[in-house]
């Protein structure tokens, strides 16, 4: 019998697991999708969430987002909140990618004025921003001064002249959230990491010019709040994350996880990918500071990549990135666990809330909101698949009931494995280049593996939000240059 037959169906986007379907759940699994979208996730993203359900100290539900797909220890599009006093922490809850991220641009060009020069700027970018498996970046500084950026994220960036101040408003948690300790990181962590900032990366990062057509404004005022004002606008994502040096710290943590979590604190999981230890023993602690410092870089990384986008466009249009427009929409951060306040249990209370590819998404009138768009709604980006394009969305008073949380992409429904047998990356960038999408990248097989085809349908994973209330289109952005990882 498949999962879906044993389900509650709660509402249209809205899918139950009772405690009953699994010995040791503490909690329901709430899992988000239309009819089609559940009926399409494989087996094991049930199997997962329903064991998140089983860590101490969950409150409310186990979720999972409407882009869900099996990850390490969560789904990916895993949500869960902690008791910040009784709850646990764990690694497979915030991912290897540590705040792995989105971040949006807007320029004040159309399609008409940036078409001529497409190639240029996507050459220019490959040259400015390296991408790709194990790629370094021009800024070189010394290992004490990367743990100062670590710990201060993208307010080092901006004070060394790579970017704005207006940049760290729009940026979650002002680019730099408090708490991160370098003193709680490794050596090896360090050596991995100090030489990447500024760089993609590789797998399913991006940095992607897109044309934001008349048609596709969905919201025209919110969009307008949100700097999307003239008919087929040009703006810039840039997708990617904390890189080799968020992969070392949560590989660090895990390996500590799982020496002290059933020998010193009795703790038994159905799956080890879910070593966790108490949210306030030292253990737990040391991580949320080492965890802090992974955000950080990644906020240091984008603001970075952000820099050099401006340069590129100066230097191909010949006038300054102010005069062109380029202010940041907002950076949102994927992969993180976040002290925040919410309704739990029918009273206020303060959880840790663990977002595995799943995305933050406060509503209108929430503290952590920038004041520009407090009355509108967090803005909040979704990226699809390089083919098919993303989406800029809103926070919504009704995103409560997930915390504030909602998709961050539109999911992989194949295996990169799969994918590299069912595509080749010469012939894909070839056809792309056919339908307009001009695209360079590090390797043929990582271009195979992000195929279109081996996603869901943006269009369906938006709509499922949409409609189950935890976040509202604004704008959907077609993709016109890509560099990819």
């Amino acid at each position: 019998m498949a999962t879906i037959d044993v389900m509650k169906r709660v509402s249209d986007t809205v899918w139950e697991l009772p405690v009953s379907y699994k010995q040791g759940m503490r909690v329901p699994a709430r899992i988000y999708g239309t009819e089609k979208l559940i009926r399409e996730m494989d087996e094991t993203v049930y199997d997962q969430i329903t064991n998140v359900a089983t860590l101490p100290g969950i409150t409310e539900y186990a979720f999972c987002m409407p882009d869900g797909h099996s990850g390490y220890g969560f789904p990916i599009g895993g949500v869960a909140a902690m008791d910040a006093e009784e709850g646990v922490i764990s690694p497979g809850g915030i991912g290897f990618d540590i705040n792995c991220g989105m971040r949006l641009v807007t320029t004040n060009l159309t399609y008409a004025e940036v078409k001529p020069h497409l190639t240029e700027l996507v050459d220019k970018f490959s040259a400015r921003v390296p991408a790709g498996v194990g790629s370094t970046g021009f800024l070189k500084i010394s290992r004490n001064e990367f743990r100062k950026v670590v710990e201060q994220g993208a307010r080092w960036c901006v004070k060394n002249g790579y970017g704005w101040e207006e940049d760290l408003e729009l940026t979650e948690e002002n680019g730099c959230i408090e708490g991160a300790d370098s003193s709680k990181i490794s050596e090896k962590a360090i050596d991995r990491g100090h030489n990447q900032i500024g760089t993609l990366g590789s797998g399913n990062h991006y940095l992607e010019i897109q044309v934001a057509r008349r048609e596709n404004i969905i919201d025209p005022e919110s969009a307008r709040r949100f700097g999307i004002t003239i008919p087929d606008q040009i703006v810039v994502m840039v997708h990617c994350g904390s890189r080799g040096f968020g992969h070392q710290v949560a590989t660090d943590y895990l390996q500590l996880f799982l020496k002290v979590m059933e020998s010193k604190y009795g703790i038994k999981m159905l799956d080890r990918e879910l070593a966790c230890a108490p949210f306030n023993s030292p253990e737990g602690r040391d991580y949320f500071a080492a965890m802090k410092c992974a955000i950080n870089m990644s906020f240091a990384n984008r603001q970075v990549i952000l820099h050099r986008i401006r340069e590129v466009f100066s230097n191909v249009f010949g006038r300054s990135a102010e005069d062109l427009g380029m202010h940041m929409v907002y950076d949102v951060a994927h992969n993180t666990a976040m002290l925040e306040r919410h309704l739990a249990g029918g009273k206020e209370k303060k959880v840790l809330v663990h977002r595995k590819g799943a995305t933050r998404a406060f509503g209108p009138g929430m503290k952590g909101v920038p004041e520009r768009y407090r009355d509108v709604g967090q803005p909040v980006i979704i990226g699809g698949s390089m083919e098919t394009g993303s989406y800029l969305l809103a926070g919504t008073v009704s995103g409560s009931q997930t915390f504030f949380s909602t998709a961050h992409g539109s999911g992989r429904s194949m295996s990169r494995t799969k994918a590299r047998k069912l595509w080749r990356g010469e012939k894909l960038q070839h056809d792309m280049h056919d339908r307009g999408i001009l695209v360079r990248c590090a390797s043929w097989a990582g271009l195979a593996e992000e195929a279109g085809g081996a996603y869901k349908n943006i269009d369906d994973v938006i709509e499922a939000t949409e409609k189950a209330g935890i976040s509202k289109r604004v704008v959907r952005f077609m993709p016109i240059g890509i560099l990819k990882g």
